[in-house]
């Protein structure tokens, strides 16, 4: 259980490096960790996220720059507005990763 609370707190502290006005995909994230492979354990990890004000999870799609439908606060509809408050265009649920994307390089 320590070891799943220690991940979970390293990826909500990578969000914090997106910059404002920008998002990043699940997989960048995976390999901003050091395995990019761990796709889907960062997906759980945001959907476990215990504060979405300090903890911008809203701010990760997937390599497609799709939405997420399960998103924990609200939905995609909710994720849209909160990335639309950010000054980020989303169009038919999905976000231009060449224009808005993040990759921690």
């Amino acid at each position: 259980m320590g070891m799943e609370k220690d991940f979970r707190q390293r990826v909500l502290f990578t969000l914090l490096e997106i910059p404002d006005g920008k998002v990043t995909t699940y997989g960048a994230i995976a390999k901003r960790l050091g395995n990019k492979n761990l796709s889907r354990a960062i997906g759980n990890a945001l959907h476990h996220n215990p504060d979405g004000k300090r903890f911008p999870c809203y701010r990760v799609v997937d390599a497609k720059g799709r939405l997420s439908k399960a998103f924990a606060f609200g939905g995609e509809a909710g994720q849209k507005a909160r990335l639309t408050l950010d000054g980020i265009e989303v169009q038919d649920g999905k976000v231009d990763l060449s224009r808005f994307g993040y990759f921690y390089e």
